[in-house]
């Protein structure tokens, strides 16, 4: 995993505020790929297992809302994905 990636992660999980979007942003990319939808104020990330899950992130003044980071670290713990 990017140095840049697994660093963003540790700090997400240590702490939600504060987390930069361009973060938030390259973590999602590594894991779930493109954005399906990038238009608007709005990223929405499709989830690899079945259905049509999905996360949508947003910036705030340049960061990440809280619970959005939340979203993204229980579906990168759904994969199973250990950060080292």
């Amino acid at each position: 995993m990017k140095n840049r990636v697994v660093k963003a992660i540790k700090q997400m999980r240590a702490e939600l505020v504060n987390v930069r979007f361009s973060d938030l942003v390259s973590v999602c990319e590594l894991f779930f790929g493109e954005p399906r939808q990038r238009g608007g104020s709005h990223l929405v990330f499709r989830m690899p297992w079945p259905g049509d899950p999905r996360v949508v992130i947003q910036r705030d003044r340049g960061k990440a809302k809280p619970y959005q980071v939340r979203q993204v670290l229980e579906a990168i713990d759904k994969l199973g994905v250990h950060e080292s």
